[in-house]
């Protein structure tokens, strides 16, 4: 027998059992009247038909009630962990995503540094370059003011004592700015440093530069309104030494009959 013959036969034995109980349940409420009533006709029950040959067997019909339900339910909770399952590596593959880019992030913060870093030795070595270029250039043009000026006598070392003065005067100047650079540049030293004190040595060093660019501003506007208060201050000058001139000229007139 399947099982969809034996929930027809289940259902048609429920029927005929509610119709049992409304016919009692009418018979109960009608016995107290006094008045008698003429006997109806009771229904006839048929019992369900059941194909001939096989037994309904209600235990059966019962278990595989639970083995459903218990199927349902089994379904229910694979479905919610797999569900969780594949939260748990949405999760993970997450993490993984921000871990890469953290990593990411720090190579190149790390890539900018020693980008920076040898751009700043680069700018050393080509200063250093420089000046040793200009000393030599003023060395060689020293010596030929020097062999110029050997056939002038008497004047010859006072010129050379002036000289050496003056060059000594430029010399402990650049000595003192290199002194005051090699302090100011020191050498970084991050390779023991984590991500988070790399970023914050990342941002000291922006903040250092960007204080630099503010006082280079600053000290450029400063040098402009200098030399416009310089520029201004002369041509005030020279107006005043005209007047003062002009004032102090004889005006013309005739001295003697002749005009001056």
């Amino acid at each position: 027998m399947s099982d969809e013959e034996v929930e027809q036969v289940e259902e048609q034995y429920e029927e005929e059992e509610e119709a049992q109980e409304e016919e009692v349940h009418k018979e109960e409420v009608h016995e107290p009247e006094e008045v008698q009533e003429e006997e109806k006709p009771r229904p006839r029950l048929t019992a369900p038909k059941i194909p001939e040959g096989e037994k309904v067997d209600f235990d059966d019909i019962q278990k595989k009630r639970q083995n459903k339900d218990l199927m349902e339910l089994q379904a229910l909770i694979d479905s919610h962990f797999e569900a969780r399952k594949k939260e748990e590596e949405e999760l993970i593959a997450l993490k993984e995503r921000i871990e890469k880019r953290r990593a990411e992030r720090a190579e190149q913060q790390r890539i900018r540094a020693e980008k920076e870093r040898e751009r700043q030795n680069r700018l050393a070595e080509e200063k250093a370059r420089k000046e040793e270029e200009d000393a030599k250039r003023r060395a060689e043009e020293d010596l030929k003011k020097k062999k110029a000026l050997s056939s002038m006598g008497a004047n010859y070392s006072s010129y050379l004592a002036k000289a050496d003065q003056k060059r000594g005067k430029k010399q402990t100047a650049r000595e003192m700015k290199k002194k005051v650079l090699a302090e100011r540049r020191k050498p970084l030293n991050i390779d023991h440093l984590s991500e988070d004190k790399l970023r914050d040595k990342a941002k000291e060093l922006w903040d250092t530069l960007y204080q630099l660019e503010i006082d280079k501003f600053e000290f450029g506007e400063k040098l402009k309104r200098q030399k416009y208060d310089i520029t201004n201050l002369r041509s005030r000058i020279d107006q005043a030494q005209k007047h003062s001139k002009k004032a102090g000229a004889q005006p013309k007139g005739k001295v003697g009959g002749r005009w001056k």
